[in-house]
């Protein structure tokens, strides 16, 4: 009996009317779009720090290379020089590893956020509504929180003293308001 209100439940929480469906498709294909340009820049800007690093990297070897050249014919300026070259260019390329981590992991985040925004748009083109939270998923716990007061097999569910419980009027009143509240929300 109530698996039949349920499914009813969840048939009507998710439908769009076919012009909000339109309106909320092309905002969201918008949308998408400047998320497609922004990955791109993400990539590039990836790219470019990647390119940044094995340059530093390179660079660092060659001073590395030079110090150890210097220190051979005993050149002790030389090798100083060297020395300070070779802490900054370690500096930079700690920093450039570092900025490539946080490139990569925002990268994979906006990924991820493009992919669920190219799954909203197809939810909301196949005339679903957009919730964080399936509509199906969302009606039946709606429906669950009016049934959670129901008796069971003719059994007061809920435990405590009688002064807590409530009466089943109250309770039967209770669901009739979110049941209202619920057709309301859902444009019944």
């Amino acid at each position: 009996m109530f698996d039949d209100l349920r499914d009813s439940l969840r048939a009507v929480a998710g439908r769009l009317d076919p012009d909000e469906r339109r309106r909320m498709a092309s905002g969201m294909r918008d949308a998408l779009v400047h998320a497609k340009l922004a990955l791109q820049d993400v990539r590039s800007g990836l790219a470019q720090t990647a390119a940044r690093l094995a340059a530093e990297q390179q660079e660092l070897d060659t001073v590395r290379r030079r110090q150890a050249l210097a220190a051979q014919v005993d050149d002790h300026e030389t090798v100083a020089i060297a020395e300070r070259f070779a802490a900054q260019h370690a500096e930079r390329v700690a920093m450039l590893e570092t900025k490539r981590l946080a490139q990569q992991q925002e990268l994979t985040l906006a990924e991820r956020e493009y992919d669920e925004m190219a799954a909203e748009l197809r939810r909301v083109a196949s005339g679903m509504a957009p919730d964080a939270v399936s509509p199906e998923a969302a009606a039946a716990r709606e429906v669950d929180a009016l049934l959670a007061d129901a008796p069971v097999d003719g059994r007061d569910v809920h435990e405590g003293p009688p002064s807590s419980r409530r009466s089943r009027a109250e309770r039967e009143a209770d669901a009739d308001a979110r049941l209202a509240d619920l057709k309301r929300r859902l444009g019944k």
